[in-house]
């Protein structure tokens, strides 16, 4: 299939999900408590067969799920999307056993999932954890540090935890683990952030794991950890695009019926000439995600790179998108509950989460140098 188009199907789809996202989706997120698992609007994912969707069809579709539903619903791409990177490794690593006891729960949306790597001193650098897992025995080990800023914690039922195995420093001697939430030693509290999704820390008192909790090998983890966000990424360039749609969409109205100098807002040339700048970026970001999504696919060798710009065009954009359609809507858009009141405090966090803007950037210098090495 071309990168940079969709087939009438993928289209009407898309549209599809807009609308569930608006009529059934968006009633039980207002139904939510800011800051908490939302395990209705998480059900409601579940039956509308969105869940299951999350694993092995694609990560084009992934992006085009989320963006869809990031028009209509914040809440319930963000719900599905911390779905999928909580329980991805699980998909893609974990043992049959593993699989069979959580993977149905997730997708019928009777489980809530959590992705554990960052920690108070790993943020950005994923490769500095601290998190350690001390060992207990044969294939035994006792998991002893913290994690913070984890979406879904501390309500998760379970979580995906990377913890230092081994002596090396960085990257090496990093292991997977699948760890309940009703594991003795473990306890979470929530952190109050600025957008209103589930956040929270989560503290590890010799927190015992064996063999049967590990995903993928031991020692290897970071493989699971850097897998999982190749995947990702690009699906969180397409939440952010999502939202710069929407923002979009609303000022090209806003501004249509506007009264302002006499005419409507739209005839002001330079109003005219920002809403096509916000256009331009959002469709450029839009082309950007299903190129890196469609390469992820096809399994070409370049995806780190793509993944890490997809996700760094898209989420600049929609910063920018977002910001300058406040702007053209003047006050109004600062009153609480207005839709880019809203998009004004979700769209600031994409631009840290699963590698910082200033990460992507390291990453796709570093693969153009090493593209540049083994082309002499």
């Amino acid at each position: 299939m071309p990168a940079f188009s969709l087939d009438p199907a993928q289209t009407a789809w898309c549209a599809e999900l807009r609308a569930l996202a608006a009529d059934r989706l968006r009633p039980l997120a207002e139904k939510g408590e800011p800051g908490r698992v939302n395990r209705p609007l998480v059900a409601e994912l579940g039956r509308l067969g969105l869940l299951e969707r999350l694993f092995g069809s694609g990560a084009l579709d992934l992006c085009l799920m989320r963006e869809s539903l990031a028009y209509a619903c914040t809440e319930a791409e963000t719900a599905l999307a911390l779905q999928g990177l909580g329980a991805h490794p699980v998909h893609a690593h974990g043992t049959p056993a593993q699989r069979d006891r959580w993977l149905p729960r997730v997708i019928e949306g009777s489980a809530v999932a959590a992705f554990a790597l960052s920690e108070p001193g790993a943020g950005s650098d994923a490769a500095a954890l601290s998190l350690t897992a001390h060992p207990d025995g044969p294939d035994r080990w006792r998991l002893t540090g913290e994690k913070c800023w984890i979406s879904n914690a501390p309500e998760a039922d379970f979580s995906t935890v990377f913890a230092r195995t081994g002596g090396d420093a960085g990257a090496r001697g990093v292991t997977a683990f699948l760890v309940p939430a009703d594991r003795p030693g473990l306890t979470g509290t929530a952190l109050d952030m600025l957008s209103p999704h589930p956040i929270g820390a989560l503290a590890f008192d010799a927190v015992p794991v064996t063999a049967d909790d590990v995903l993928g090998e031991v020692d290897r983890g970071f493989r699971v950890a850097m897998g999982t966000l190749n995947l990702f990424r690009p699906s969180v360039g397409a939440f952010a695009v999502g939202m710069a749609q929407a923002a979009l969409d609303a000022t090209l109205a806003h501004t249509a019926r506007r009264d302002a100098f006499g005419g409507k807002l739209k005839d002001l040339q330079s109003v005219a000439h920002e809403v096509a700048e916000l256009a331009l970026r959002t469709d450029a970001a839009r082309l950007m995600v299903h190129a890196a999504a469609t390469a992820y696919d096809a399994g070409a060798p370049d995806v780190p790179k793509r993944a890490a710009m997809a996700k760094l065009l898209a989420t600049e954009t929609a910063q920018y998108v977002v910001d300058k359609a406040v702007q053209l809507h003047g006050a109004r858009a600062l009153e609480r509950g207005h839709l880019l009141e809203h998009l004004y405090r979700e769209v600031r966090a994409p631009r840290i989460y699963e590698g910082a803007s200033e990460v992507q950037r390291g990453i796709i210098a570093k693969e153009l140098y090493a593209e540049r090495e083994g082309n002499r």
